[in-house]
């Protein structure tokens, strides 16, 4: 159990936390959810002792052991892999090292002879013997193969970095878990796995993600923060979405039903209080006026951007042909005749773990980038507009917002440019920021700006959901599902694929599967079971 009693955490003179009082019991998974700078990641950073709050006191469970996601990715480049994934349990690993240098002394006392005998018990009862076993089962679950287990951290690349520090979180069944966006990076193998993993973890989570359907998969409860506080709700994340609704929408007609009540008991006052007669009563309804108190609501500080994808003119039947294509880079073939027909009515993910394939494929269908083979063609009535996984190039720039994007739009005017940034939530004196000092999110948000202008009707999009707030997917998502035109993109988002793919393609060293049907079905299909086969397969061999 950890416990937060009446925690208050000031930023100067803003209270982000406000006499906080909550209670996270083992057993559960709570899903810690807010707007953008609510205090997702600081709450748990106080939590786990990193930042002490300006008032109150966090308290665990004595004896209980508290294990949470690192973020610093080049904090462990000088061990190797797997002895990073045992430093999860940080006396265990103390012992193995304290044991390693008593065995290794030459004149071995008897002193050291009792020592070593302590620790060993010690080591026996924190599964130490098992230590190695556990961390590799860990990684092997992630996709971290067996043949980098032993590699230095300083040679794996980031996203191999991050599987391996969700991997020391999870290490030693700890007796509170906290993670913070541990799907980031994942592919989506590793999501399932540790989706699978947090469901039949038997402790307590508290984890912070942006990702609806790991939230809806894994949490019992759901923490949200809003106003400095934190309201705790039974169940996932979409029961707490319409209960909350819900909630506002009975207050509401509540507060009407008294409204009414109040004006019958006004009119009332208003036309008797005079009449010698009726004065009794309208003193009473006067009494009764003053009892009636209407409930207080408060509207969710959550701000949804609005997103309206508008072709400016209609699509054709022929949209885009694709015939052998190929491409090498750094000496790897990462697309090796790829042919396909995208049509009118198509709606394509992207997906799978290789998505430097899906990066090439978008930048050669951009015109970023050229085939080493093969062609492409697109129909005369398309255009086309792209969101690349690295914008930092586009950002490398002196221009406010605003003039950054006027040569995307067809109206020269600072006014109809304004009117899509302040539905990007860039109100006012946001629209004359520096391009350069945008954070990831507000980058993102720009890109979809300048997407919206242009009025494409083909829409390609690498990783999208990248750097968003919950609010900002959910806006999103809603308009790729209203778009009327052609879409090509890749997420990490099971419930964006889910909600807007009518077209599942992968890249695989075999080929290319290409398959009509939602992304639901094609994980369960044939194709996905016998990946899935092969990656057992390969994982007992290793």
């Amino acid at each position: 159990m950890i416990q937060a009693s009446d925690v208050t955490l000031r930023i100067g003179k803003r209270a982000l936390f406000e006499d906080v009082n909550i209670k996270f019991t083992e057993g559960n998974c709570y899903g810690l959810i807010g707007a953008n700078g609510a205090g997702k990641s600081t709450f748990l950073k106080i939590l786990s002792g990193q930042i002490e709050p300006s008032k109150g006191d966090i308290i665990i469970t004595p004896g209980q052991r508290l294990s949470f996601l690192q973020q610093d990715h080049f904090k462990y480049d000088a061990f190797d892999v797997l002895n990073t994934v045992i430093m999860g349990n940080q006396r265990l690993y103390d012992i193995m090292k304290e044991k390693d240098a008593i065995y290794a002394k030459e004149d071995f006392s008897e002193e050291d002879g009792i020592k070593a005998s302590e620790l060993e018990a010690e080591f026996a009862t924190l599964n130490g013997w098992e230590a190695e076993s556990d961390a590799a089962t860990l990684l092997n679950g992630l996709g971290i193969d067996t043949d980098l287990h032993y590699k230095m951290m300083s040679e794996l690349n980031g996203a191999q970095k991050v599987k391996v520090l969700l991997a020391q979180a999870l290490f030693g069944n700890p007796d509170i878990l906290l993670l913070d966006e541990p799907t980031n990076h994942l592919d989506l193998e590793a999501i399932r796995w540790l989706e699978e993993f947090l469901i039949n973890f038997e402790n307590t989570v508290i984890v912070v993600s942006h990702d609806r359907y790991f939230l809806n998969k894994v949490c019992t409860h759901i923490a949200d923060i809003d106003y400095a506080k934190i309201q705790l709700y039974a169940g996932n994340y979409d029961f707490w979405y319409e209960s909350s609704q819900l909630m506002v929408k009975q207050m509401k007609e509540a507060n009407k039903k008294k409204e009414d009540k109040i004006k019958e008991l006004q009119d009332f006052i208003q036309r008797f209080s005079a009449n010698a007669s009726k004065s009794k009563q309208a003193t009473s309804r006067k009494r009764a006026l003053e009892k009636i108190e209407l409930d207080e609501i408060r509207p969710s500080s959550r701000k949804y951007p609005y997103i309206d994808f508008r072709p400016s003119r209609e699509i054709g039947n022929e949209v885009l042909t694709v015939k052998n294509l190929s491409k090498t880079i750094d000496g790897v073939k990462v697309l090796d005749n790829l042919s396909f027909i995208i049509t009118h009515d198509d709606k394509v993910a992207l997906v799978g773990g290789n998505s430097l394939a899906s990066t090439t494929l978008f930048k050669i269908l951009s015109g970023e980038m050229e085939p080493d083979s093969g062609e492409y063609k697109w129909g005369i009535t398309t255009t086309q507009a792209y969101f690349p996984k690295d914008n930092t190039k586009d950002f490398d720039s002196e221009d406010i917002i605003v003039d950054w994007l006027m040569p995307y739009s067809p109206e020269k005017d600072v006014t109809y440019v304004r009117g899509f940034l302040g539905r990007m939530l860039f109100a006012g004196e946001e629209g004359i920021k520096k391009v350069k000092v945008l954070s990831g999110g507000e980058r993102v948000r720009v890109m979809l700006s300048k997407m919206m202008i242009m009025g494409a009707n083909v829409l390609l999009m690498d990783e999208p959901t990248n750097h968003l707030d919950m609010e900002s997917i959910t806006a999103l998502n809603n308009g790729l599902m209203k778009f009327s035109g052609v879409v090509m993109f890749t997420s990490q988002d099971h419930q964006f694929i889910q909600t807007i793919a009518n077209r599942i393609m992968e890249i695989t060293p075999n080929g290319l599967i290409d398959k009509i049907t939602t992304y639901d079905e094609y994980l369960d299909s044939d194709e996905m079971a016998r990946k899935r086969q092969v990656l057992n397969i390969n994982t007992e061999e290793d």
